[in-house]
């Protein structure tokens, strides 16, 4: 099969042939019909996932086809080659502590396309203990569609409604307008508070106040813009860019009793981020990170999509090639991007 190699990290990927993947027995091979390109990609690629084992096929964000499925699947389980199918970035064991007290996003022996095993830049992609992992597309939602969904919609999801607690009259500030940003941004905005979208790029600006957020320039001073904007500072405030700054920034914005939620990666020197430590005692202010979304969260996400609440079709910025994933990749090094997300169509 073709797909996007990497044989050395931070060294451009080349689009290579390479064996099909074998179909575990528990698990299913999808044929890839979209996959996102996300600034996770660019982590694995770069080297900051001790996950990621050399040669590495990337891509994590995928929707397909099954194209078999293992020997040890129920029939009962209703899956058969052709379903269209997606699944989450994390896929679950279905067996350790945290998937039986049904924190599958979390699990102690997951698996993840594109970092624990090859990933979906490719015209095939595993998925493991598919009974559990894979998630049946409604008949309504295409696959660029549903790709964009992926990690950072179902990310973002699940931190505005889940880990943020977000309530009507409240703020919410969202530090970072890319992917994952903008998610957030459609998802708050539908839910009818007011929101701010904070980034340093104009573009990204643009987009944001777009999807109906109130644009504010980040960069050094944002947290002093946003306490002023909203008369004193919000109730909820996210990261999802992922930086020693913008998640201070971010923290710095709240007022008290507020919740910060970190959804954008910490990698190298900011794994280890000051955070202003003060202000979160006297103002007993959260944080809450939130990593994915189980398997089993995504149907009412799924259902609001379909019923067109949201719209995350209209976050993706481009649609490419497979052959067109290196120099996409390469352009995240860049830092902020404003364009939306890019989708792969194979």
């Amino acid at each position: 099969m073709r797909a996007v190699l990497f044989t050395a990290f931070g060294e451009r990927p080349e689009l290579a042939d390479v064996p099909e993947p074998e179909c575990p027995p528990r698990g299913a091979v999808v044929r890839v019909r979209a996959t996102g390109v996300c600034r996770s990609d660019w982590h694995g690629w770069m080297g900051h996932d001790d996950t990621v084992a050399l040669p590495h096929v990337p891509g994590h964000e995928f929707a397909g086809e099954i194209a078999e499925l293992g020997s040890e699947i129920d029939p009962a389980a209703g899956w058969a080659v052709g379903d269209r199918v997606t699944a989450p970035f994390i896929c679950a064991c279905g067996r350790c502590a945290e998937c039986l007290a049904g924190n599958e996003q979390v699990c102690d022996a997951q698996s993840q396309p594109g970092f624990t095993r090859w990933g979906s830049f490719a015209e095939y992609v595993v998925v493991d203990e598919a009974e559990l992992n894979l998630i049946r597309l409604p008949d309504a939602l295409g696959f660029v569609e549903a790709a964009s969904l992926g990690c950072r919609f179902a990310t973002a999801y699940r931190a505005i409604v889940s880990r943020s607690r977000l309530a009507p009259g409240e703020q919410i500030a969202v530090h970072g307008c890319g992917g994952v940003g903008l998610s957030a941004i459609m998802i708050s905005v539908a839910a009818g508070v007011t929101v701010y979208g904070v980034d340093v790029s104009d573009a990204a600006l643009e987009a944001a106040e777009k999807l109906g957020a109130i644009p504010v320039r980040g960069g050094e001073g944002a947290a002093e813009r946003i306490l002023e904007a909203s008369g004193g500072g919000v109730d909820v405030s996210v990261d999802a860019y992922g930086s020693s700054e913008t998640s201070f920034a971010s923290v710095r914005s709240l007022k008290k009793r507020g919740r910060h939620v970190q959804i954008g990666l910490m990698v190298g020197t900011s794994a280890l981020a000051a955070m202003p430590m003060d202000a979160v005692i006297a103002g007993e202010l959260e944080i809450l990170g939130s990593h994915g979304m189980a398997a089993h969260e995504y149907p009412s996400m799924l259902g609001a999509v379909a019923e067109e609440f949201f719209r995350p079709i209209e976050l993706v910025g481009r649609r490419i090639t497979l052959d067109e994933v290196p120099d996409a990749l390469a352009a995240m090094g860049a830092g902020a991007a404003g364009s939306g997300m890019t989708v792969v169509e194979l």
